[in-house]
C-alpha cells in the first residue's frame, strides 16, 4: 500500500513561512465549501507501539457485530462454506481503514470532515447513516440477555401455532437499560472521553481475548479447524439459503461487518485524531463536560508543505500506522473470528460435520448463544465455569460495541 500524498494538482507548493496560519491554496488541495485548511510542520514519527490504542478500539466495536453473532450464526446455519468471505472481508477491512487514517494523518481531519470538502450534503447523509443503524441499543439488550441466562437460566417457551421454540430471558429491558447508564458514567466520568474509552476498551479486549483463547482451547476440535481451512479454500462458493433459513441480505450484512462494519470504520479517523496521531496533534480533543477541562478545538485542519524532512516524517507516520492496525485491528479480528466460529462448530456438529440431534431448536435470534452455553455447561468437566466464562465474555463483548457506538 503507497504511503504518498497526492494533492490535486499532483504538487505541493510550500507558502512563504510555514506556522503562520497562511491557508493552503485550493489547488493543492479543495477546500469546498469548508474553510481551507492551514499550513504546518508535520509532527516527528512515534514509534508504533506508543500508537497502540485506536485500532483496539475499532476492534471492540466488531466483536459485538460480526465476531460474535453473525458469523457464528452463520457458521451454526450453514458450517465454513461461506467462511472465505469471512477472511475476504477483514482483509478488505484493513485497506479501507487505512484509508480513512490517511487523510486525518495528513490533515488532523476526521474522515467525515474530508467529505464535507467535497459537499456539505455529505453531513447530512452521514448523519442519517449514523443515526438509523446504531439508534436501537441493541448491544445493550443483548448484552442484558446474556446477564439475564448467567444469572437466572432461560425458561424454554413453545409457540402453540408454530412450534417455534425460543428462550426467554428475564428482565432484560432492566438489565439493558442499566447497561446504557454504565456507559454513559464512563463516558461522562474521565475528564478525556477518548482516554476513558481507550483505556476501558483495552480491558475488556484483552479480557475478551484471554476467555475465547482458554474456551478454544477447551472446545475445539482438530475436525472443526480442517472444516474451516476447507471452506476458506471454497472461494466463492455460497450455502443453499432454502436449506438453511439463511437470506442474501444477512450474507452481505455478515460479509459487511466482517470486522467493524457499517459507519463505524470512519470513526477510526476520530480515534486517532483524539489519539493524537500526526497532524491530528493540532486539532484538540473532546472532554468531558462535568469532569474534562475544556480544549480549544480547531474548526479546521492542517498540511504539511512537501519537503524532504516532512517526507521522512510521513514515511514514518504511516509505517507505523500500518503496524499498528495490522496487529491490534487485524490480527484481533482473524483470531476473534476464527476462535468463536469453531467453537460454534464444534459445539453444534459432530466429526461428520453433521449438526447434532436437537440442536436446530437454537436457531431464532440469540438463542444460539445459549444453545452453545447450554452445551458447554453440560461437559462432565468443569462445564459450569465454561458456561459462566462463555456467558461472562458474551456480554463483555455487547459492551464494548455499545461503548464504541455511543
Amino acid at each position: 500500500m503507497s504511503d504518498e500524498i497526492t494533492p490535486v494538482d499532483g504538487q505541493v507548493s510550500p507558502p512563504p513561512e510555514v506556522g503562520d496560519d497562511s491557508v493552503v491554496p485550493d489547488e493543492t488541495v479543495r477546500c469546498g465549501s469548508l474553510p481551507p485548511l492551514r499550513w504546518r510542520e508535520l509532527p516527528e514519527p512515534i514509534s508504533w507501539k506508543k500508537m497502540v490504542g485506536p485500532s483496539i478500539m475499532l476492534a471492540g466495536l466488531a466483536l459485538g457485530s460480526g465476531e460474535f453473532v453473525l458469523w457464528p450464526y452463520i457458521t451454526y446455519k450453514a458450517g465454513f462454506i461461506f467462511f472465505w468471505a469471512c477472511i475476504l472481508g477483514v482483509i478488505t477491512q484493513y485497506f479501507l481503514n487505512m484509508e480513512i487514517e490517511r487523510w486525518t494523518l495528513a490533515t488532523g481531519e476526521s474522515a467525515i470532515t474530508g467529505f464535507c470538502r467535497i459537499n456539505r450534503n455529505w453531513a447530512w447523509v452521514f448523519l442519517i447513516l449514523n443515526i438509523l443503524p446504531w439508534a436501537w441499543p441493541g448491544w445493550a439488550t443483548g448484552a442484558g440477555q446474556m446477564l439475564s441466562w448467567a444469572l437466572f437460566g432461560a425458561q424454554e417457551v413453545v409457540d402453540p401455532e408454530t412450534g417455534v421454540v425460543s428462550f426467554e430471558a428475564r428482565y432484560v429491558p432492566l438489565l439493558g437499560i442499566a447497561g446504557l447508564w454504565l456507559v454513559g458514567v464512563a463516558l461522562t466520568a474521565g475528564p478525556v472521553v477518548y482516554n476513558t474509552v481507550e483505556r476501558i476498551q483495552i480491558v475488556l479486549v484483552g479480557m475478551i481475548v484471554v476467555i475465547v483463547i482458554g474456551l478454544g482451547l477447551v472446545l475445539i476440535r482438530g475436525d472443526a479447524v480442517m472444516a474451516m481451512v476447507s471452506g476458506i479454500g471454497s472461494l466463492g462458493q455460497m450455502p443453499d439459503l432454502d436449506a438453511t433459513g439463511l437470506t442474501f441480505i444477512s450474507l452481505l450484512g455478515a460479509l459487511a461487518f466482517a470486522g467493524a462494519g457499517g459507519s463505524t470504520n470512519l470513526g477510526q479517523s476520530n480515534f486517532i485524531k483524539d489519539k493524537g496521531y500526526g497532524m491530528g496533534q493540532f486539532i484538540g480533543r473532546i472532554t468531558s463536560p462535568l469532569t474534562g477541562q475544556e480544549e480549544a478545538i480547531a474548526d479546521t485542519g492542517f498540511l504539511f508543505p512537501d519537503s524532504p524532512e516532512n517526507r521522512r516524517r510521513w514515511h514514518g507516520w504511516w509505517k507505523a500506522a500500518n503496524i499498528e492496525h495490522l496487529l491490534s485491528f487485524f490480527v484481533t479480528c482473524v483470531i476473534c473470528l476464527c476462535l468463536m466460529s469453531l467453537m460454534t462448530y464444534s459445539v453444534f456438529y459432530d466429526a461428520e460435520g453433521v449438526l447434532k440431534p436437537g440442536m436446530d431448536k437454537y436457531g431464532a435470534g440469540l438463542d444460539f448463544v445459549w444453545g452453545q452455553a447450554t452445551v458447554i455447561g453440560d461437559r462432565a468437566t468443569g462445564g459450569g465455569m465454561l458456561k459462566l466464562g462463555f456467558l461472562v465474555m458474551g456480554i463483555a463483548v455487547l459492551l464494548t460495541t455499545e461503548l464504541g457506538v455511543l
